[in-house]
């Protein structure tokens, strides 16, 4: 077995900053096709639905093989499997530089790509379990996490330059040359040997496949309003019991299982999958609403609003990197607690500020509290989660972790946008029915509009979509229009700000806890 780190061994800045930029390239890489969207069509010659399902489906890929990607890092070697989800998502991007048409997209960006971050994720979690220790492995995971957040926030605004001012082309071209400059240290990342059963579960990895897919696709349809969105997440949960089941009876009669299921016998790891679901929950819901309220509300461009929004992302990069390198003694549930305690007060804070906000100045304030809670979480969970497990089941272990907080972005970025919407659609159209200046045939004419396109619904769209009508009805659907659109927008951020609070009663239940300790020392019975 691979020797693990000395806690005392030196922190190797390269393969930290290597490894941080594996991550920014893969949170980066849907950013920039989301913001493309437009470009590519008119490029390729496809529609915005094609591209929106290329999308979707490369989500849906990551999803549902990610617990099976974690089982290929053990079985082929954990650097191999992180070597191939890099060459994976080079591939895509190579693919976008030169693709002609929708059918390369699906095949190399989406299928080959969401492959890539099968494979990727776990194994990047598991080569930092194995190359660093103590307080070196706790900075990589805040320094890898930061990353992440940091791509998620100026991903859209990095995106938009490249798109608007050189080409979408080059956006990926770039992308494809970060990931040879990561491939170029690979020398310095040391293989984690897996010493476990060998043996391939079947039946587990078709389950997870079900589960994960059918519970991703489910939210990937609500957030895009479609139907069968139930029938979806009972199939997803139906198959995610029937592993769990699967699962403990395989272990029970001694064999081989996908993912171990003692690992859920540890209140550390199911605590620490728990806080990381609902931190990505409420950062999905945070960076779904905001984005609207400044390009509908404030009408600010993709420019304009990625720098509204810098405050979140560059607090949230530079509490976690203070965090994971100067937390001392200080307990990770105290940070943790903390952490989700800073997003309820800044969410608390934007609430009121949204209604009043003229500018994006009027958010910075509670966007850096809000930041600042993130990054202290980012800074402390992936630690938490898995320092304590053994090399043998680091793996899987990452791969659950992964799968949790894949899982809790894309259902905050859906439930948030399907609340804001649904309350935006609500309150409108009440005040609609209700206002003594429209008739019932304008009334249901407004209806119909905000229906088709809700989401751009701004004053200037209205202003162009009322030509023609009396200006008194003009003046009228403008007033509603802007006392809902706000109303709409609190709604939706009462999800991270219910999302923070349970963090804070999980936070206090994680005092009572005693601390981790690396490989297996602290509630060692459930990871031995």
């Amino acid at each position: 077995m691979t020797e693990t780190p000395h806690p005392e061994v030196g922190f190797d800045r390269r393969l930290a900053a290597l490894l941080a930029m594996a991550m920014f390239v893969l949170v980066v890489d849907t950013s920039l096709m989301n913001v493309s969207i437009s470009a590519v069509v008119r490029d390729v010659g496809t529609t915005v639905s094609g591209v929106q399902s290329a999308i979707a489906l490369e989500a849906l890929v990551s999803a549902a093989f990610i617990l099976i990607g974690s089982k290929v890092g053990d079985l082929f070697g954990r650097k191999r499997a992180y070597v191939l989800g890099l060459l994976g998502y080079a591939t895509g991007a190579i693919a976008m530089t030169v693709a002609q048409d929708l059918t390369a997209i699906i095949v190399f960006w989406a299928i080959i790509g969401g492959l890539g971050a099968s494979l990727l994720l776990p194994a990047m979690q598991s080569l930092i379990h194995g190359n660093f220790a103590g307080a070196a492995q706790k900075r990589v995971y805040a320094l890898v996490g930061a990353s992440a957040a940091i791509a998620a926030a100026v991903g859209p605004l990095l995106g938009g330059f490249i798109t608007t001012y050189l080409s979408w082309r080059v956006a990926f071209g770039l992308e494809a040359v970060v990931i040879v400059v990561v491939l170029s240290g690979i020398g310095l990342v040391k293989d984690v040997e897996y010493t476990g059963d060998r043996h391939v579960d079947v039946v587990g990895a078709i389950l997870s496949a079900l589960a994960m897919g059918g519970i991703v696709l489910g939210v990937l349809v609500w957030q895009e309003g479609g139907e069968a969105v139930g029938a979806l997440l009972v199939v997803g949960g139906l198959a995610l019991v029937g592993l769990m089941r699967w699962l403990v009876r395989r272990k029970r009669a001694g064999k081989p299982v996908l993912i171990d299921p003692d690992l859920f016998h540890s209140s550390l790891f199911r605590v620490g999958i728990t806080q990381q679901m609902l931190q990505q929950i409420a950062l999905g819901g945070a960076m779904i609403t905001l984005p609207i309220f400044l390009q509908m509300v404030l009408e600010y461009d993709a420019m304009a609003a990625g720098l509204s929004l810098a405050p979140l992302s560059l607090s949230m990069f530079a509490v976690a990197l203070v965090g994971g390198k100067r937390a001392g003694a200080r307990r990770p549930a105290n940070l943790v607690l903390v952490g989700f305690g800073l997003v309820v007060v800044g969410v608390a804070v934007l609430l009121p500020v949204v209604p009043r906000a003229e500018s994006g100045w009027y958010l910075l304030v509670p966007l850096v509290i809000v930041g600042s809670g993130l990054g202290l979480l980012v800074s402390q969970l992936n630690n938490y989660t898995l320092s304590p497990i053994t090399e043998e089941r680091v793996s899987e272990a990452a791969g659950v972790n992964s799968a949790a907080g894949s899982f809790g972005l894309s259902f905050g970025l859906a439930f948030a946008g399907a609340i804001m919407l649904a309350a935006l659609s609500l309150g409108f159209t009440a005040q609609a029915e209700s206002s003594p200046v429209l008739s019932t045939d304008q009334q249901q004419q407004v209806a119909t509009a905000l229906e088709d396109d809700a989401e751009l619904m701004s004053n200037t769209a209205l202003v162009e979509q009322l030509a023609g009508q009396p200006q008194d009805v003009q003046d009228e659907i403008i007033r509603i229009n802007t006392e809902t659109r706000p109303r709409a927008l609190q709604i939706a951020l009462l999800l991270p700000l219910l999302v923070g609070l349970v963090g804070v009663v999980n936070g206090l239940r994680m005092r009572r806890l005693p601390d981790p300790q690396p490989d297996g020392a602290a509630d060692g019975a459930a990871f031995g």
